[in-house]
């Protein structure tokens, strides 16, 4: 009633399709329910729907001209405590509403917005507001939230009967709009169905004094089942009904004229200080208490009269017994209320749907006494298992396996859009024989379907089973519609997070390098550590990249921040370190570079790099950093040590110019690169950190002791054995272990260092003439037949002869050659000429101009790169298959 059950969508075009929803929920829902199931499900709606901060519905009590509170939601007791009972005279919002057949505001007063006013005395402020207006605060209601108001509308019966009133409390100054209106009255007029006129309380009926004579008074008393007693000024017993002697076992002629507290079975129930209450105050007094000789319990009350006392004695056994009933239930209700709340918190603090299955699994199950549950959503339009509790792994299998229609069960939920509560296994076989084939392999003998809805939408199912048959109550079904709200939003948006972190993560796996070129300075192995907590992927990167004359390049960098902007600037800086690499600018100039390209990105983007070039032939180190974790070096003998510089800002935040550093490095070192997220966390600080990747370093790298009788062998330069990859996973074991928590992701890069043979490099001086051409080429065919490298000598001159041609003709100083023999022939020719050479398209009738097309045409590579003293020009060529290294 109130809502359309079948089209709750055409009830109002006015209202929010979240409102449409929550309507068809309860149109749904309505069936299903007794008791005090539609009240709360309608009161939750109401208050969900408005986002309020609590809410209260009142019935009218015709008889009394009074008003009573019967439900409310999310209000503690001393801000409804001037609510529960509310006269046809006040001007409270709940009246004034009924009263006028509308809805009414109660705005907050401008005056103290924290505290409610009182209505002028006998009502009179009736007249103060138009009809559907502004209405007053009780009194004695507590004090409201700053900026909060009440919203109250009529529950009017389908014959026009108005049985009560719905209220709201808003965190909002002003009035509700006309849809928020529009759909509070619709809750009101579907929830009018379940209402009833209220019956007076039993503490508002008082005790009627009537006197003992007259042949109907003096019968009635003489008759009732309760105890009936009376007592001079003097507490001596003056009358004493039937069941009164009968509780105080003993005649009418034993105990009249005797005072009333000497008698044994009286004198342990402590009516007697209840009694000098009374007598003191003048005001009624009583006392609940056991009675001797009898089970149950007894309230006594005592009424003072003018020349003594009425004691009246009452068997409230059965009253007490529901009030603990309802106490329990209470517990029960507040306790489900507290793991409700527990629950939203989990909810709204779960980032991944497996967050989401653990928080429902842990939240939800305990306080309903379930042991199991099934969550599937719908993905490409194929539902999918995403989390389960409590069931068999046989079980599970078979449910994944079968096709959706094989199940009627979830058919009818997902069809319906509705909840299915089956409370045995016999009425699950009767309403789905379908599942009579595996519904035993589960070992649940109650079930909840529940449909998960969020915008709208339905994204699938979930299931809350029980292994011992269950009685659903209506609190039982309406907590769990609520439940399966709740978790529906917290699964769609959990889904959405899942597809943009699996997005990052294959983004910034497509950034970093598959893996390490294999190069002879170096045996290198990286390691990344994505973050075990958050939402994002970081901005940590590394590369290793190869330079000209058998160098190599070490590089890593961490962007600040995560997210996928971060892991796209990390994908760009890499792409730029290459192309700044490849013009074999030192480390210093290359910063600078990569510092204006994050300039360039905007003030909000920060990052840190070091970048390192090691030169197999000198054995040296050149690096610069800026704003990064220093370069930690393992000695061969396992020390490990940070070369103490001093450290330039981040990308983004410097101002050039950046220092190149250089330390000589033994051969078989490892040269340790490595991002703050490895050494750096809210627990440990930077310092500690890094102390503890020395440690671990030392202890990974340190060689074996030397077993006894060793000293006398012959000895040898120290090695390590210890492989770059058994080293990287040595030391993320020390310092990130399994089962620790990151908030950050983390990046480690070791190579081991190697020295190129002193045989396999040469170099000369050449004079500074034209003989220098002739005397290179002579230098080379000798080397290159030491080397048996014979294959390579013709067109080795013919690159010679062009490089010192051109230092002769077009640069100057003495030209200097040196030829290195590695995983390729290379050949550089150096001059003291800072100028740059470049291909240019030689005319047909031009003499020269071709030289570099002819290096180029000769060689595999070439380039050229600045030094200290001027420039290098070199090649490489690709050795004969017989004479190459690996196989001489």
């Amino acid at each position: 009633m109130g809502v359309d059950e079948r089209h709750p969508d055409n009830a109002d075009t006015r209202i929010t399709r979240s409102a449409r929803t929550r309507l068809r929920l309860l149109g749904s829902a309505g069936g299903q329910l007794s008791g005090t199931g539609p009240v709360r499900l309608a009161l939750g709606q109401a208050v969900a729907e408005l986002g309020a901060l609590g809410g209260m519905i009142h019935v009218r009590d015709p008889r009394q001209g009074v008003m009573r509170l019967v439900a409310t939601m999310g209000l503690p007791d001393n801000l409804v405590a001037g609510w529960e009972t509310l006269t046809d005279e006040d001007s409270a919002a709940p009246v004034s509403c009924v009263r006028y057949g509308t809805l009414v505001w109660t705005p907050p007063p401008p005056d103290v917005p924290h505290r409610a006013p009182l209505p002028s005395p006998g009502g009179s402020s009736h007249g103060d507001f138009p009809p559907g207006s502004h209405g007053e605060f009780p009194p004695g209601a507590g004090s409201l939230p700053p900026g909060s108001g009440v919203a109250s509308v009529p529950v009017i019966t389908a014959d026009g009967q108005p049985v009560g009133a719905l209220s709201a409390l808003v965190a909002a100054p002003d009035e509700l709009d006309d849809a928020q209106g529009v759909f509070l009255r619709m809750v009101a007029e579907w929830v009018a169905e379940y209402l009833r006129p209220a019956r007076p309380a039993a503490a508002d009926v008082e005790h009627e004094r009537q006197p003992l004579g007259g042949d109907a008074v003096g019968s009635a008393v003489w008759r009732m089942n309760d105890g009936l007693l009376t007592l001079d000024d003097q507490a001596r017993l003056t009358f004493a009904n039937p069941a009164a002697l009968k509780l105080l076992g003993a005649s009418a002629q034993e105990v009249l004229g005797t005072v009333l507290w000497d008698h044994p079975v009286v004198r342990d129930t402590g009516m007697a200080a209840c009694h000098g209450r009374a007598v003191t105050t003048h005001a009624p007094a009583g006392v609940d208490t056991r009675w001797p000789g009898r089970a149950g319990w007894y309230h006594a009350r005592l009424d003072p009269v003018p020349d003594g006392l009425v004691i009246h004695i009452a068997d409230i056994t059965e009253r007490r017994a529901e009030e603990a009933e309802q106490s329990a239930a209470q517990r029960t209700a507040a306790e489900r209320v507290m793991r409700m709340g527990e629950l939203t918190s989990a909810l709204a603090e779960a980032l991944t749907v497996q967050d989401v299955v653990k928080a429902v699994a842990d939240r939800v199950l305990p306080p309903f006494g379930a042991t199991g549950l099934i969550c599937q959503v719908i993905e490409n339009g194929r539902l999918r298992m995403v989390g389960s509790a409590g069931y068999p792994e046989e079980f599970l299998e078979i449910v994944q396996k079968l096709m959706v229609s094989d199940m009627s069960a979830i058919v009818q939920v997902l069809s319906s859009r509705s909840p299915t509560f089956l409370s045995t296994p016999q009425e699950y076989a009767e309403q789905h024989p379908d599942a009579a084939d595996y519904l035993y392999r589960s070992g649940m003998k109650a079930w909840a379907f529940l449909p998960l809805i969020a915008s709208d939408q339905q994204i699938g199912y979930c299931v809350v089973s029980f292994s011992q048959p269950r009685h659903f109550s209506e609190e039982d079904r309406s907590l769990l519609i609520a439940l399966s709200g709740l978790v529906a939003q917290a699964l769609e948006r959990a889904r959405l997070y899942d597809a943009e972190h699996t997005r990052a993560q294959e983004l910034q796996r497509g950034l970093l390098p598959r893996a390490l070129p294999v190069v002879p300075a170096v045996a290198a192995e990286a390691r990344y550590l994505p973050a075990t907590e958050g939402v994002q992927v970081g901005g940590d990167w590394y590369d290793l990249i190869p330079l000209s004359g058998e160098r190599i390049a070490l590089v890593i960098g961490d962007v600040m921040g995560h997210g996928l902007s971060e892991a796209a600037t990390m994908g760009r800086l890499r792409t730029a370190v290459h192309t700044l690499a490849d013009l074999e600018l030192p480390p210093d100039e290359l910063l600078t570079h990569l510092n204006d390209l994050v300039g360039d990105l905007g003030d909000d983007f920060y990052a840190t790099c070091l970048y390192t070039v090691y030169d197999p032939v000198t054995n040296r180190c050149a690096f610069a950093s800026a704003g990064h974790p220093p370069l930690a070096i393992v000695h061969p003998d396992g020390t490990a040590h940070f070369p103490h510089v001093d450290a330039d800002p981040p990308l983004g935040a410097a101002s050039p110019p950046f220092e190149t550093h250089e330390v000589q490095v033994p051969e078989g070192s490892h040269l340790v690169l490595y991002t703050d997220g490895l050494v750096e966390s809210s627990a440990v600080d930077i310092d500690e950190g890094m102390a503890r990747l020395a440690q671990a370093l030392t202890r990974a790298a340190a060689p074996p002791p030397e077993p006894p009788g060793a000293a006398s062998a012959p000895t040898s330069a120290p090695t390590t054995l210890h492989e770059p990859g058994r080293l990287c996973d040595a030391v993320i074991s020390a310092l990130v272990p399994e089962q620790a928590e990151t908030h950050d992701d983390a990046a480690l890069l070791i190579a081991r260092t190697r020295s190129m043979a002193p045989e396999r490099v040469v170099s000369w001086a050449l004079p500074d003439g034209p003989i220098a051409a002739a005397e290179a080429r002579h230098h080379v065919t000798e080397q290159l037949s030491t080397w048996h490298l014979d294959e390579l000598t013709m067109t080795t001159e013919l690159l010679v002869s062009e490089l010192v041609g051109n230092v002769v003709r077009h640069a100057k100083g003495p030209p200097r050659l040196r030829l290195l023999y590695g995983r390729t022939l290379i050949c550089e020719v150096s001059d003291g000429s800072l100028t740059t050479p470049r291909i240019r398209r030689a005319a047909e009738t031009d003499e020269g101009g071709r030289g570099l097309q002819l290096v180029a045409a000769l060689s595999d590579r070439w380039g050229m790169r600045f030094l200290a003293t001027g420039k290098c020009i070199w090649t490489e060529q690709a050795l004969p298959s017989p004479a190459d290294p690996a196989t001489a």
